[in-house]
């Protein structure tokens, strides 16, 4: 097909011509999927090594999922929290069963999940912890991503996703990740939460060393402070197992869930904490319109019992330790490092090379698409229905792009 019969070149400059630039995506312009496969407007295949940051973990279209939204759009969409509908009480109560909580407070995307959690902690900490009034402080770590709203960014320390943002919203005290030493000193009378990603997907899949999660558990414990883990990108099968959490297995006061959660379809997101905990708000404290729709809930709490079978935690498990131990052949070979745990890697590409937004282009060139990070960094997350063919074709390629 000669270029002036393509309509990629066209799509990407309406794009760039129409939209604000808070993106730089790769110049793909995808038209359907299905499972672990993208097509683009010129009838391209790709395949996804990204699945929507962990948001199609599920592949795309999964026609357990399809089905649940089709059935629900026949009936009904939307109520506004102030009704019951039919849909609600059955996806609450099964997403808590998988949790090991009480409770469920549903929202629709990670950061107003973030924002929830944030605003439940300082409640309860001035409710039942006593702490003074507008004294509550949150710890969080370095390298964090938990969303872009004005609160979120003033704790960040990724300088394009907090400058000139300002002024920043105070309260939150930020320790280097993974050391328990800095977390347990930043901790004091006033402390409310402590704030962490099992795994910081953001800053490429650094997974913390072994005993610091329980660490983390058992001084929040001891201190009377909330631990509050966001699983937005790690939960939900990703890394092998429900949570991240699991692997050491520890147990947060309080689950962040999103992403996944609505099963690439439409955007859900959770709190789910203990009655103890959520049991702080009453009516007209918190809200939202669309959270815990019916079409939110028809789809989620199909994904819920999709997990509730181990069956995606098992894939991501076993193909996880296939894509691993092909990635790290080639570390020496262009790559410098590979972390991660499932079916989710973080490598980084030595910078004499290439950086990571050269390889993703380059990548995509060979019809495998993934997304760069911080320089040199690039990170894999394909859907948890990827077969073993697929996964050796993407170390394949990638093994093929770091030696041309």
């Amino acid at each position: 097909m000669v270029d002036d019969m393509l309509r990629t070149p066209g799509a990407v400059r309406d794009a760039e011509r129409w939209t604000a630039h808070n993106y730089h995506p790769l110049p793909v312009v995808i038209s359907s999927a299905e499972g672990a496969w993208l097509t683009d407007v010129d009838g391209r295949r790709y395949l996804d090594f990204l699945a929507g940051y962990s948001a199609l973990n599920f592949g795309h279209r999964h026609p357990t999922l399809i089905a649940a939204a089709h059935a629900q759009l026949d009936r009904l969409t939307l109520t506004s929290r102030a009704f019951i509908h039919d849909q609600f009480a059955d996806f609450c109560r099964e997403l808590a069963e998988l949790c090991g909580k009480d409770m469920v407070l549903p929202m629709n995307t990670g950061a107003e999940a973030v924002e929830t959690g944030i605003k439940v902690a300082r409640k309860w900490g001035y409710q039942v912890k006593g702490v003074p009034a507008g004294q509550a402080n949150i710890v969080v770590a370095e390298g964090n991503f938990h969303g872009r709203t004005t609160t979120i960014v003033s704790f960040s320390t990724d300088e394009d996703a907090r400058a000139d943002f300002g002024p920043y919203t105070p309260g939150f005290t930020v320790v280097p990740y993974g050391d328990l030493d800095a977390l347990t000193a930043a901790i004091d009378e006033n402390t409310v939460a402590v704030l962490l990603e099992p795994i910081q997907g953001e800053q490429g899949v650094v997974v913390p060393p072994e005993g610091y999660l329980p660490g983390v558990r058992a001084v929040c414990t001891e201190r009377n402070v909330l631990f509050i883990a966001d699983e937005i990108q790690s939960g939900l099968g990703r890394t092998g197992a429900t949570f991240a959490c699991d692997h050491e297995g520890v147990t947060p006061d309080m689950y962040l869930l999103g992403k996944a959660l609505g099963g690439g379809i439409v955007p859900v997101s959770a709190v789910v904490a203990n009655a103890d905990v959520l049991g702080v708000l009453k009516p007209g404290q918190h809200g939202s319109t669309f959270g815990g729709n019916p079409l939110a809930c028809a789809v989620a709490v199909e994904v819920v019992r999709m997990l509730a079978t181990g069956e995606f935690q098992r894939r991501s498990a076993e193909l996880g330790a296939r894509l691993h131990a092909g990635l790290r052949e080639l570390i020496g070979k262009g790559l410098v490092a590979v972390r991660g745990r499932g079916l989710w890697a973080g490598l980084d590409i030595d910078p004499a090379l290439m950086t990571g937004r050269e390889a993703c282009e380059r990548l995509a060139e060979r019809g495998v698409l993934a997304k760069d990070t911080h320089g040199s960094t690039i990170r894999l997350a394909p859907p948890l229905v990827v077969t073993e063919e697929e996964i050796d074709h993407a170390v394949t390629q990638l093994a093929a792009i770091l030696t041309a």
